[in-house]
C-alpha cells in the first residue's frame, strides 16, 4: 500500500506541479496541500465514495489526540550496580541510586534527555530525573540500606577512626571528605582509596600529602595520589616550584617584577 501511494502521489500530485515555479517553501507546500486535498476527495473508480469519505466515516472517530510533547528517543544500556548501590551512566556522567539489595546485579537502564529508569528482570526498580551535574550523585533515601552488611562494615566512624590512627591531619582530611557529600556513603570509595595510599607510599609521605590536601582544601583522591607520586608535598612556595621545574637564569622574572 505504501509503494502504491508513492506511485499515486507522483501521478496525481507531483506530475501536475512539475512545470510550475515556486519561490518559497510555503508556496510549494500550499500547492501540494491543494493537490493532496483534491486527490483524497476524488471518488474511487466505479465507486460513489472517496478516500476522505472513508476516513471520515470509519477511521476518524478512533483517532486519539496527539501527544502534548514531542517524542524522545530512549537509549538503553546494561550496567552493574556498584557496591554503593549506584549505577554510573556514562552518557550523563552521573551516578543514580537503586535499592541496595540489587548491589552487584546487572540492570537495564532506559534513559533520554529527561528521565532515567532502571529495570531488573523487566521490573522497574528506580526512576530518576536526569542529573544536572557531571560526576554527582542522585540518591533516593529509600534506596539506602538500613541494617545491610555494607553499612555495618563501612561507616563514617570506621573511616575516621582508621584515619586518626595514622595522624590527626589524616583524620581531619577524611572527616572533610565525608562531610563534602550529601550522604556519607557516597564518599566511602574516596575514603578507602585515600587511606590505602598509606600502605603503598609510606606513612611519613602520606601524612605530608594529607597536610598538603588540607592546606589547599582539595579533598580528591586523585590530588593526594598525584602529590605522593610527584612528591610535591614539600612545595609550599612559588619560588620552590619555579626552582624545581626550570633552572634559574636572568630571563626569569618573579612576581615582584610586576608589582
Amino acid at each position: 500500500m505504501a509503494e502504491n501511494f508513492v506511485r499515486n502521489a507522483y501521478t496525481h500530485i507531483y506530475a501536475p506541479l512539475r512545470n510550475e515555479t515556486f519561490y518559497s517553501l510555503e508556496e510549494l507546500n500550499a500547492a501540494l496541500k491543494e493537490k493532496l486535498h483534491a486527490y483524497n476527495n476524488k471518488n474511487f473508480q466505479g465507486k460513489d465514495h472517496s478516500r476522505q469519505n472513508l476516513f471520515d466515516q470509519i477511521e476518524k472517530q478512533h483517532l486519539k489526540p496527539l501527544p502534548a510533547e514531542h517524542y524522545e528517543l530512549r537509549h538503553f544500556n546494561m550496567l552493574k550496580v556498584h557496591y554503593n548501590y549506584h549505577i554510573y551512566l556514562g552518557d550523563h556522567k552521573h551516578y543514580y541510586s537503586v535499592p541496595f539489595r540489587y548491589v552487584g546485579k546487572r540492570v537495564t537502564v532506559a534513559y533520554n534527555n529527561r528521565t532515567v529508569e532502571v529495570f531488573f528482570n523487566n521490573v522497574r526498580i528506580a526512576n530518576h530525573k536526569k542529573g544536572r551535574y557531571a560526576y554527582r550523585h542522585t540518591t533516593v533515601p529509600g534506596h539506602m540500606p538500613q541494617n545491610h552488611r555494607y553499612v555495618s562494615e563501612w561507616s563514617p566512624e570506621r573511616f575516621i577512626k582508621w584515619a586518626n590512627n595514622i595522624s590527626t591531619e589524616t583524620g581531619e582530611l577524611i572527616t572533610k571528605v565525608l562531610d563534602s557529600r550529601k550522604y556519607p556513603e557516597q564518599a566511602y570509595k574516596s575514603c578507602m582509596g585515600i587511606l590505602q595510599l598509606e600502605k603503598k607510599y609510606g606513612r611519613e609521605d602520606f601524612i605530608k600529602a594529607c597536610k598538603k590536601a588540607l592546606a589547599v582544601n582539595c579533598l580528591q583522591y586523585k590530588f593526594v595520589k598525584n602529590t605522593l607520586v610527584n612528591k610535591t608535598f614539600n612545595l609550599d612556595t612559588e619560588e620552590e616550584l619555579i626552582n624545581l621545574t626550570i633552572p634559574f637564569h636572568d630571563n626569569i622574572r618573579g612576581k615582584e617584577y610586576y608589582n
